[in-house]
């Protein structure tokens, strides 16, 4: 049997290999997450340059101040259908890159939620006779910091989905907005 002091050190070793990995996990994420944004951008620009070029031809050929005029009009929905289109294309970046991070995280602390419990346990079912009110205490102790992650947690997911609906709202309002502005302008 172990002795409590070598069933704490495994448990710290064993939790400090599993932040590692947890760490690990996230950096992954988070490149993956950094190589989808690039991969957007670099689109994104490859598709301006492109779409520019044959603006601007558009706009020299014009062969009046009212043509020029009526060019510059038509491009503005597309170019703002565009950008609406790359605001949703990152939101849903950051968002799937923000699951994975939830995802890690729970798992990471419902193991290391399990090993401390075990291992209260085990130094419950060890202690000298007589500390079982301070191995109550820290059982409790443990009880109410792993409550209050938990309502940390729960307030964290609330605020980002808010967040996401908000900005859903938003980008639907302006694109309204920018679809009836565009409409009256083609009218006059």
């Amino acid at each position: 049997m172990f002795s409590i002091s070598e069933q704490f050190s495994s448990a710290i070793k064993a939790n400090f290999e599993a932040q590692l990995a947890m760490i690990n996990a996230l950096t992954g994420t988070a490149l993956e997450g950094v190589a989808k944004v690039i991969e957007l951008n670099v689109g994104a620009a490859k598709a301006s340059a492109a779409e520019s070029a044959v603006t601007a031809k558009q706009l020299l050929s014009a062969k009046d101040p009212q043509e020029f005029f009526a060019l510059s009009a038509a491009q503005a929905q597309p170019n703002t259908e565009k950008a609406l289109a790359y605001g949703r294309h990152l939101a849903a970046i950051a968002s799937s890159t923000h699951v994975e991070f939830t995802k890690t995280t729970e798992a990471q602390i419902a193991n290391a939620h399990s090993k401390v419990i075990g291992l209260l346990n085990e130094v419950a079912k060890n202690a000298p006779a007589g500390s079982e009110s301070a191995v109550a205490i820290l059982k409790s102790s443990f009880d109410n910091a792993n409550a209050g992650y938990e309502q940390l947690t729960k307030t964290a997911k609330q605020a980002v989905e808010a967040l996401e609906t908000n900005l859903t709202a938003v980008t639907d309002q302006f694109s309204q907005t920018v679809g009836k502005t565009v409409n009256q302008a083609n009218k006059k």
